[in-house]
């Protein structure tokens, strides 16, 4: 018989339901147990695609090995348990329902007149676990409840935040250089006639010519590449804070004997 201090284990490690073969049936969805023994009778195992489906288990012989609770039913059995909704309350008749299924009788679990039917221990899920049901506390002086609340767990996810491009266009801007020239004029030079030198006397009309040269700027332009741009990450670390809501059960006490209450802090 599992105990109820193996209960929260159970629904914290989303415990594995296998047979007794070793043949994984699903994983522990939520745990029953009864109103008046506060014993755990009921386990239900996730089934079906993604676990959208939870089939009843009765716990009377099975038995917990680490994080894996082993049954003694085969796979098919428990997929095909009656579906109860196994969001409220079990009742009587859906017990029945079940006892009948797995062949069982109630002897191995206390129901007398009064309401003996069970009640929801606890859940497991992303979004936290379930405010329990209080159990029957009229059990002599082992008068105890479960109290639970809620953690925040705050972690990182990487996401795209954006992209950066890198481009290149064409601008036209001015560049001015000087350049030195040259070019070429006339200069007349006048120099005597000597006695040695023969030269026409004839009086007329004559020309001499000479040829001019300049330097004329020439622009001419190459393109080279004159540099390598690329992009680049760096990483940046920063503190964000966090603020979330989350319950917590607390408990107090009330007798007949004393109107007053004592709540824990």
């Amino acid at each position: 018989m599992i105990t109820t201090e193996q209960i929260q284990n159970l629904i914290d490690s989303k415990a594995t339901v296998v047979s007794n073969d070793g043949d994984k049936i699903g994983t522990v969805g939520q745990v029953f147990v009864d109103d008046v023994t506060g014993e755990p009778t009921w386990v239900t195992a996730k089934t079906g695609l993604f676990g959208t489906s939870e089939s009843f288990v009765p716990l009377s012989a099975a038995t917990v090995e680490g994080d894996t609770v082993r049954v003694p039913y085969d796979k098919s059995m428990v997929k095909d348990a009656p579906r109860i909704d196994t969001d409220q309350h079990l009742s009587e008749a859906e017990e029945d329902e079940l006892y009948r299924y797995y062949h069982l009788d109630d002897s191995g679990y206390s129901r007398t007149d009064v309401d003996t039917t069970t009640t929801m221990s606890g859940t497991a899920g992303t979004s936290g676990l379930r405010d329990r049901d209080r159990l029957d506390t009229d059990r002599g002086d082992d008068a105890s409840v479960v109290l639970s609340e809620e953690q925040v767990n705050v972690g990182t996810r990487r996401r795209e935040a954006g992209r950066a491009r890198l481009r290149k266009y064409v601008i036209t801007e001015n560049v001015t250089k000087t350049v030195p020239v040259t070019r070429e004029e006339v200069r007349i030079e006048r120099e005597p006639i000597t006695d040695g030198d023969r030269h026409s006397t004839t009086i007329g009309d004559d020309e001499a010519e000479v040829t001019l040269h300049e330097d004329e700027v020439v622009v001419d332009k190459d393109t080279v590449p004159v540099e390598k741009v690329r992009l680049n990450k760096d990483t940046v670390t920063e503190q964000r804070e966090v603020t979330e809501q989350v319950r917590k059960e607390e408990v107090d006490t009330d007798t007949d004997r004393d109107t007053g209450r004592h709540t824990r802090p």
